[in-house]
This record gives C-alpha cells, structure tokens and sequence, in this order.
C-alpha cells in the first residue's frame, strides 16, 4: 500500500471505530417509539431524511450536527456505518457518504457567504423540502436570520419531538437554538399552495431570501420541480434572492427509476431562463466542493470533473457519467438576466 494509503486508513480508522457506539438517548423508549413510527409509516422520500441525518452523524468529525444521531435513528446509523467501514477495509476510493458531507458542507458555505452579501447579514432562509435539516441549532450565521422549514407535516412533527428529547437529555445549553427564529411550515412543495401556506406563516415575499433546496429537487416530478424553480425566480422581481440548489443530470436518475425522477445536464443554462442571473456550478471534487475529503487522486469525482459534462459515457470503462451539480444563482429587481 502506498504512503498516502497509509496515511488514509489511519485517517479513517481514527474517526470510524470497530464498532458503531450507539448513544444512550437512542435507546429510550420515546425514541424508540418515534423511529419505530419512520421505519414502518414513511415512504422512501420521508425516510431519505433520515438517511442524510445518519451521513451528517457518521461525518459529524466535519459538519458538527449536534442532533444527526438522535433525528437519524439507529437502523439507519448503522446501515451507513456498515457500508462506510466495507469501504475502509477494503481501502476504497471513496468512502460511503463522502458526498453527502461535501454537499453539506458546500450548502452550509454558500448559506454562509449569501447571508454576508446582505446588508447587515440579515435574511430570511428558507428550507424546502427540510428533512431532518438542523442549521438553525448549528450554523452561527443564521443569529439573525428568521429560518423557514417547509416539509411534511408528520416529518416536521415526530423532529420536533426528536429534537426536544435531545434537548432534554443534554448537558444545559449543550443543544440550543441558534437562528433568531425557526419556523416549521407544514406543506407538501408538490403542491400549489406551500408558498401561500409559507407566506401566512410569516414569510415576507419582500425581504431578502436565501432558498436552500438540499437533496430534493430530484425526487420531484419534472413539473412539480420547474414549478418550484419558477415560484422562486418569481421572487427576484421583489427583492435579492439566492437560490441554492443540487442538481443531478439524466444518467443520475437511472440509479432508482422509482425514486428520482427530476434531472437538469445543464442547471446553468435553465435558470437564466427562468429569471436567475450570477449562475455558478460546481461538482464534487472542484476547489470550493472538496473541504479535503477526497484524499485518493484518482477518486471517481475527479475522473468525472475531468471530462466534458456532454460525455454520457465514460470512455475508459463505458461506465455511465453520474453527475451532482451544486448550484448557486441570484436575483435582483429591475437586473436584466442572460
């Protein structure tokens, strides 16, 4: 094994144990109970949050989540934990999950970057789709920011409930609201009334708005994700507004016909036409999308950046190109767009 071999798997065997440590508080019966619900009630969309928690939790050495654990539950935990540490023994070029922290990671950046191009570093933030999305007790950019978490009605309940066990069993302080207000807004984005549902929760269509959209476009139908897109440039017209959103391309989606189903080659092309000036895309692996997780060269994510995004095919392996494009767009009243 070469030296930079080396020098991972010490790496990896640092932050991954043997053996998966299982809190405590996953144990209680209220915890249980409110996990035995997501296992056996969700659907695959509902249980995805979960999963993005237990990638938050296991890569928590880098995002610093201070509830993953607790919203992710631990069947989930340790089906990622299993994967994650096949991979490290069987000296993987990428480890399982890795993308899911460098996305987080990229996300948590950006909302940090957009909210300081504000006067006063002041917004209202957005979470479409939120999951089990926990900035709001994380991220110290959000101080003044009033954070909007729009999602399922049984999901945003049973993560309250997750979250207020957390709470309770924590050291005083330990786990602590950090956004000036976070307001969870029940309403299904499939739908044509969660702006509405957002606006009567307080949501002031004239103030500037960071729109994060993690993870979630894809699960979408075609219609229902141009609608959101187009809900949302339409608000450029009123006030500054940054979208941030992921983004995967046509061969992405061939992974599970049943789950994904939105897909853009091009981001940066559709959203000019919507109403987004100051597109910027990044992939996986791209200077301001690696936060040093990659370690490996030859990593899938740098063969891909690599190559011509028009190649559906891998020339070396005939493999398919899967892409995921982390995207950046603004909007400004009165600002002509491309």
């Amino acid at each position: 094994m070469s030296q930079e071999g080396r020098l991972q798997g010490t790496f990896l065997n640092s932050v991954w144990p043997e053996e998966l440590k299982v809190p405590e508080l996953l144990k209680s019966a209220t915890v249980r109970s409110l996990h035995a619900n997501i296992d056996h009630e969700w659907d695959p969309l509902q249980r995805s949050a979960c999963q993005t928690a237990a990638g938050r939790a296991l890569w928590n050495h880098v995002i610093h989540d201070p509830v993953a654990e607790v919203l992710a539950g631990e069947s989930f935990l340790r089906n990622l934990y299993e994967k994650m540490r096949k991979d490290q023994l069987s000296n993987a070029r990428e480890v399982s999950g890795v993308i899911l922290a460098v996305r987080t990671l990229w996300f948590d950046s950006r909302i940090e970057a957009a909210i300081n191009s504000f006067e006063g570093g002041t917004a209202q933030v957005v979470l479409l789709g939120a999951g089990m999305d926990a900035r709001a007790y994380r991220l110290s950019c959000l101080k003044e920011c009033n954070v909007f978490e729009v999602d399922f009605p049984d999901l945003l309940q049973t993560k309250a409930a997750l979250i207020q066990e957390a709470i309770r069993s924590a050291e005083p302080q330990q786990i602590a609201m950090i956004a000036k207000s976070l307001i969870r807004v029940a309403a299904d984005i499939r739908d044509g009334n969660w702006l509405e549902k957002l606006q009567r929760s307080g949501f002031a269509p004239e103030r500037n708005t960071v729109w994060v959209l993690e993870g979630i476009l894809y699960y979408l139908p075609h219609i229902h994700a141009m609608q959101v897109l187009q809900s949302i440039a339409a608000n450029c017209a009123l006030t500054p507004t940054i979208l941030l959103a992921d983004f995967m391309n046509k061969c992405s989606i061939s992974i599970s016909h049943s789950t994904f189903q939105f897909y853009s080659d091009w981001p940066d092309h559709l959203l000019p036409t919507l109403g987004f000036s100051n597109v910027k895309l990044s992939q996986i692996g791209d200077p301001d999308a690696h936060f040093g997780l990659l370690h490996d060269p030859q990593n899938l994510f740098n063969k891909l950046r690599n190559l011509p995004r028009s190649l559906q095919t891998h020339p070396e392996d005939g493999t398919p190109c899967r892409r995921l494009y982390l995207v950046e767009a603004s909007g400004f009243p009165n600002q002509a767009t491309a």
